[in-house]
């Protein structure tokens, strides 16, 4: 593991990945993706073999990870080498110098994935003369911001009572034999299922089921069809994006589990066009103790410098 000032970066072993760099973008409020994605990094990493560079808020006082330093993801340069990014952001709004790594990248024609509140990547209120502002979620010339134009959809509403209802993830029926849901059985997540319409273009890998309660045993709330909570999008010369996956799934406590990793994984795989290398029996799981908290708003920050995010 090489610790740069505020990241961290993972030399990868041998594996599928072995040559390929994948950034992985961190900075929410809630959903504790200072936890999530350091651990799918060295799953990445270790099991696959890939590079793999970890960013994070950071307060730069402290030089400690805060997932409210909306301002401030330090490392946003590793882009320009990246052959693929993940994300799990809410809210940020970026030096106009970051952002420009960003938008260089996405509309590169190279892969994103973005999970959870990626929806609403960004809001500018700060700045919003920004020639970057109209990735602002509540753009409306540039309707729905980053999320909808790239991901395929913004932040609506919460379908599920939140903290109440849990999500069951089951495999859509027109995708069964798709290579990402190689090895991927039904998904539990405490978090709840978020309304969403994706546009036409995307292809539904999994529909998620609004539970009764916060038990995986729990059954299905009647009255509530499913709704899509993970998808891909071809790429779009017109717009210059590449392979694009998106799930409403990924808080740090989702990641628990082993379908839900299975399922993020494969996607990096295909993301990045390696999907003849998904092999459902290559390990996905956590490298050391993976003993995520749970979700929920916090205001101060983690007291913690990058490297501690790591086994």
């Amino acid at each position: 593991m090489t610790e740069g000032k505020q990241w961290v970066q993972l030399e990868g072993g041998q594996g599928p990945g072995k040559g390929k760099h994948i950034v992985f973008m961190s900075g929410d409020e809630e959903y504790r993706s200072e936890e999530a994605l350091p651990m799918l990094a060295q799953v990445m990493a270790k099991h696959h073999g890939f590079k793999c560079t970890v960013l994070f808020a950071i307060d730069p006082k402290t030089g400690h990870v805060s997932p409210n330093a909306q301002t401030n993801i330090p490392g946003m340069h590793h882009l320009a080498t990246a052959d693929m990014l993940v994300m799990l952001i809410r809210f940020r709004e970026l030096p106009d110098a970051d952002m420009k790594y960003f938008v260089d990248y996405v509309f590169s024609g190279k892969p994103v994935m973005g999970l959870r509140t990626s929806t609403h990547a960004f809001q500018y209120q700060r700045n919003p003369n920004s020639p970057y502002a109209k990735y602002d979620c509540e753009n409306k010339t540039y309707d729905g911001g980053f999320g909808r134009q790239v991901l395929g959809e913004k932040w609506v509403a919460h379908y599920g009572h939140h903290a109440h209802e849990a999500t069951r993830g089951i495999p859509n029926s027109s995708s069964t034999n798709h290579p990402i849901l190689k090895g991927v059985g039904p998904i539990w997540c405490p978090t709840d299922v978020y309304e969403v319409h994706p546009p036409s273009d995307v292809r539904v890998l999994v529909d998620g089921h609004v539970l009764t309660g916060m038990d995986p045993s729990d059954t299905n709330k009647p009255g509530m069809p499913p709704l899509p909570v993970a998808w891909i999008r071809e790429p779009n010369p017109q717009k210059g994006t590449g392979r694009v996956f998106c799930s409403t799934m990924g808080a740090a406590i989702d990641l628990k589990d082993q379908n839900l990793r299975r399922l993020l994984v494969n996607g990096i795989y295909w993301c990045m066009g390696m999907e003849q290398s998904i092999d459902p029996t290559r390990s996905v799981d956590p490298v050391g103790a993976y003993n995520p908290s749970f979700y929920g708003f916090t205001k101060v920050s983690t007291g913690k410098k990058p490297e501690e995010f790591f086994a």
